[in-house]
């Protein structure tokens, strides 16, 4: 990620972050499908939000927002990582969504936040805005968390399901089949969740947990909306998964997904996916 890391920049008296060289924008006049010249190549920009990373990102979550813009920068495009914690503004443009876990703590520290932001996200799942979010957040992204206190703090509801405190943790390696692939990652989580309705879930899992201790499903998905208990970070491993919000954050802004990445950065973009296949197998051989 050094790359990466050494073309962000913070913007002064502003909560995001670009991925470039150059400030230089150029606008195509409408500013929903600005573009900007970065290396002298024309990237069209793709906004990400980072949801609440001051109290839900544990276990390297932020990881997946690195890779997020990584993969995006690779395929052409600029990221642009905007920060957004409880009272934040919420950015003009929106193109994915990411967030991590937390501790029961800090969920109840972005409950009354959240909520208010509910109807916004519920908005934007049904228009297919992709979003991943982790362990704690996908708890409250569904009906409601309840503690092994009895405390119940409510969710906004995109999953239809619940998600209920145990005594016992699930901890360890996990693995799981799924549309995307085989899917590896770590999971810690004394909340347990139950999936309703027709939400579907993310995977089936093949070693470890996933949301519970009874019935072998892992995460859930909505539309564009995945939820999962897969740390590590989650997306460094899963490149199909990573590329898949990477697709439907770039089809939600300009309708539909180009590879613009030259032939040197398609072999970086393989390079990391042969790394990721390789750490996968690693993880998937591992002992619980």
């Amino acid at each position: 990620m050094s790359e990466l890391e050494d073309r962000i920049h913070t913007v002064e008296g502003e909560n995001h972050l670009h991925l470039a060289e150059s400030e230089d924008h150029l606008h195509s006049g409408e500013a929903e499908n600005r573009i900007n010249v970065i290396d002298d190549r024309v990237r069209p920009a793709v906004d990400i939000v980072s949801l609440y990373p001051r109290d839900m990102n544990i276990y390297g979550d932020t990881g997946n927002v690195l890779v997020v813009a990584k993969r995006l920068w690779l395929y052409g495009y600029q990221p642009v990582v905007h920060y957004v914690n409880q009272g934040d503004a919420w950015p003009e443009h929106v193109d994915i969504i990411l967030g991590g876990g937390g501790q029961d703590s800090g969920q109840k520290k972005i409950q009354d936040d959240l909520m208010a932001r509910a109807p916004q996200l519920r908005q934007m799942a049904d228009e297919g805005v992709p979003m991943l979010v982790i362990c704690g957040l996908y708890q409250l992204f569904g009906n409601f968390f309840r503690t092994i206190d009895g405390d119940e703090i409510p969710g906004i509801g995109i999953f239809d399901a619940e998600t209920l405190g145990k005594t016992a943790r699930l901890i360890g390696n996990l693995v799981a089949s799924s549309d995307y692939g085989t899917l590896v990652g770590y999971e810690n989580h004394s909340g347990q969740t139950f999936l309703h309705g027709q939400t579907k879930a993310l995977g089936r899992v093949t070693s470890g947990e996933g949301n519970n201790a009874e019935d072998e499903t892992e995460g859930a998905q909505k539309n564009n909306v995945i939820g999962t208990y897969m740390h590590g970070s989650v997306l460094p491993k899963n490149p199909k998964l990573a590329d898949f919000l990477v697709m439907k954050a770039v089809e939600h802004r300009y309708g539909s997904f180009t590879n613009l990445a030259d032939s040197s950065m398609q072999a970086e973009l393989e390079k990391l996916d042969e790394c990721a296949r390789q750490a996968s197998q690693v993880a998937q051989h591992r002992p619980r």
